[in-house]
C-alpha cells in the first residue's frame, strides 16, 4: 500500500512540476456586467419592406 501512495504522490508531483497550478477559481459576479441600455432609433426598428435587401440564399449566391 506505502508503494502506491508514494508512486501516486511521485506523479502528482510530476504533474505539479510540468503543469503548474490551476487559476484562481473566478466569481460569477466578476464574469458579468451590467450596462444600461440606451434606447433604439427609427434606424434599429424592423422594416418588412426593406428586409429583402439582407436576404442571402447559399443556392443564389453559389450560382445554382
Amino acid at each position: 500500500m506505502k508503494k502506491e501512495l508514494t508512486t501516486d504522490t511521485a506523479a502528482a508531483e510530476l504533474r505539479r512540476a510540468r503543469f503548474g497550478r490551476l487559476p484562481e477559481h473566478i466569481r460569477f459576479e466578476d464574469m458579468t456586467q451590467e450596462v444600461a441600455s440606451t434606447p433604439g432609433t427609427a434606424a434599429d426598428a424592423y422594416n418588412p419592406e426593406g428586409s429583402w435587401k439582407y436576404y442571402s440564399c447559399l443556392a443564389l449566391d453559389l450560382g445554382l
